[in-house]
């Protein structure tokens, strides 16, 4: 199996335990984030036009890992992840914003490429430890993210 037609790393800036992946295209997106934000919620959360990330920790820099494949990735058995979750995504503009709970830019954009509707599988690990280091400072690079995205086909 091939591996990753692009990847891209950077940091996220996460506040108020949260962040999300949304479309470029706000015109795609009826409510935009955080309204609607279920603070309670799951690891990851599905609205339309966006995808809500829960964090462990409050306030903190976590690292995000995007992969973009042509088919869907091989699931990482050996990985120590802590928290794994899937969702569908449309994206009319192949852009998703990263944005922060009190609104605008959290980290750089997520290329996926073209247009059209994509499969995430988004596993995260250091939760443990950020929820702990959150409450005493504010972390940097603990809590670690891999957003793999694949396009679906009908």
């Amino acid at each position: 199996m091939a591996g990753p037609v692009m990847k891209q790393r950077g940091p996220v800036e996460v506040e108020f335990f949260g962040f999300c992946l949304q479309e470029r295209d706000t015109a795609a997106v009826p409510v935009q984030f955080p309204e609607d934000w279920d603070t309670e919620g799951g690891f990851l959360t599905t609205c339309e036009g966006r995808l809500d990330v829960r964090s462990a920790g409050h306030t903190h820099t976590a690292d995000l890992v995007v992969e973009v494949w042509d088919e869907p990735p091989p699931v990482d058995v050996a990985g120590t992840w802590e928290a794994d979750a899937q969702a569908v995504i449309v994206s009319p503009s192949g852009t998703l914003d990263v944005w922060g709970v009190t609104g605008g830019d959290a980290g750089e954009p997520v290329l996926l490429g073209r247009p059209g509707v994509w499969r995430l599988r988004l596993r995260c690990a250091g939760r443990a430890a950020v929820a702990e280091q959150a409450q005493h400072g504010v972390p940097e690079g603990v809590e670690r993210y891999l957003a793999q995205f694949w396009p679906v086909r009908e």
